[in-house]
This record gives C-alpha cells, sequence and structure tokens, in this order.
C-alpha cells in the first residue's frame, strides 16, 4: 500500500531484496541495473533515490542510489533496512590520497576517517566507523579473483567535496597540514559517504562494506572531473561478492 512505503526512498516491504548495492548518482543505479542484472526491474523512484532489482548469477540483489554526501546515504541506509534488505556495499568514486593509489584503481575500505557531520548526530566521535569484517574479506578476495589492482585500507568521508583543494577555504595552511597528516598516517582515499553508512550499519546491526574507484592521481592536483569513470571491474567485484555471502 501506499501508506506504508518509506517516506524517502518510495519502497514497501518485500520490494527489494536482502542484498543490495549503494551507488551515489541515480543514473549510475539504472547502469548498474540494466548492464549488470538479470530481469532487472524497476522498484521505485524518488528524490535522488532510485531503486532497482534483479538477480546476478541467479541470487537477489538490488541498488539503490543515495545521492551526494552522508546526511542522504543515512536516510537510504535506515529506511532500507526497516524494509528488510541486510547487506549493502556502497559503489561509487573516491579522490586518493596515497601516492599508491592511482586513478582507476580500486579501492575496499576497512574504515573511514569521520571527518563529516551525520555520524556525530548517531554516537560520539570516539566511536570508530568500521566496515564489516567479512565483507571487506570477500570483496578483497573477489577483486584478487578478477586480477584487479587494488587496496585495502581506511578511507576518509567528508562533507564538502571542494574542501580537499587548499585555494577553496579560508585557512590553506591547515588544510594542506590535515591533508599531510592523512597521508603520513596511511589514509587510502576520500569519498563523502562511508563513514555514516560504516556507523549506521553497525547501530542496525547490518552488514555494510564499501568499494570505489579512484579518479585522479592524488588531492594534492587541482583538476576538473571529466566524464565518467568505468565501472565495470568495480561493479563486478561488489556483485560477486553479494553472491559469495549469499551462500555463506
Amino acid at each position: 500500500m501506499e501508506s506504508e512505503k518509506e517516506y524517502h526512498i518510495g519502497i514497501n516491504k518485500g520490494e527489494m531484496p536482502a542484498l543490495v548495492l549503494l551507488p551515489g548518482d541515480p543514473d549510475r543505479s539504472k547502469k548498474i541495473a540494466n548492464t549488470f542484472f538479470e530481469n532487472p526491474i524497476e522498484v521505485a523512484k524518488c528524490r535522488e533515490y532510485w531503486s532497482f532489482r534483479g538477480t546476478w548469477k541467479g541470487v537477489p540483489v538490488g541498488v539503490c542510489s543515495t545521492g551526494i554526501g552522508c546526511p542522504s546515504a543515512a536516510i537510504a541506509l535506515e529506511e532500507l533496512i526497516k524494509i528488510g534488505c541486510k547487506i549493502f556495499i556502497r559503489v561509487g568514486t573516491t579522490g586518493a590520497i596515497s601516492h599508491k593509489v592511482h586513478s582507476g584503481d580500486v579501492v575496499i575500505f576497512t574504515g573511514s576517517v569521520r571527518d563529516e557531520g551525520t555520524s556525530r548526530q548517531y554516537v560520539p566521535i570516539e566511536f570508530p566507523a568500521v566496515a564489516d569484517p567479512g565483507v571487506v574479506m570477500t570483496l578483497a578476495r573477489t577483486a584478487q579473483k578478477r586480477g584487479s589492482r587494488f587496496h585495502v585500507g581506511i578511507g576518509h568521508s567528508k562533507d564538502a567535496f571542494y574542501s580537499e583543494h587548499s585555494s577553496y577555504v579560508a585557512d590553506p595552511e591547515s588544510m594542506r597540514k590535515k591533508w599531510n597528516l592523512m597521508k603520513q598516517a596511511g589514509v587510502l582515499a576520500t569519498e563523502m559517504e562511508a563513514s555514516s553508512l560504516f556507523v549506521i550499519g553497525q547501530l542496525r546491526n547490518v552488514r555494510v562494506g564499501a568499494i570505489c574507484v579512484a579518479i585522479g592521481e592524488n588531492i594534492e592536483k587541482e583538476s576538473k572531473i571529466v566524464g565518467k569513470p568505468p565501472i565495470d571491474d568495480l561493479v563486478t567485484i561488489a556483485l560477486d561478492a553479494l553472491y559469495d555471502l549469499y551462500h555463506e
């Protein structure tokens, strides 16, 4: 019934499988469904949340876009949990922090620096944002099987996309020191959703992971992003991981 649909994502219980991919871009959600799913079906399109379901190698899977940033991603995750979804993998893009990470590399996050405001509305900053270990290991295993260039480690989540460029902020020197500290501490890459997804997943007792493809060589080089990065390798790794998790 219409009145039972979750307010923001517009989905009822039973309309989505337990296994869900979470891209940010709604168009990417559609592309994933139409390119990778067997028998894709549109479930709902509401605000930034465009959702589809289908199968991957016979396993029921879904995809729901989250929009940009932790606030909208948190809403998507909370409401998907309410309708019965259990395992989530964020699939998106990330900016390299470490010089080890090159454009086109895949990054699997074990956890994320909570440099955003949404997760602080849930728990104090001392609470870690950690991915589900089993999801991390499964993603790494499937990436290795595919022969992908990938890295596993800590990521960084922020609210302001352009704040990584010192010329955009009021205190450039402090910002440069911050990113140097991240690099020295071994943080691999920065994005805008993972930390809140990890925290909420921990609080709601569901399994959450994140895998992203790197754009650009590193955040020190301020350059315009042109076009969409290739996602075939990224999505296939994530879907193969969901397949393995389903059969655990």
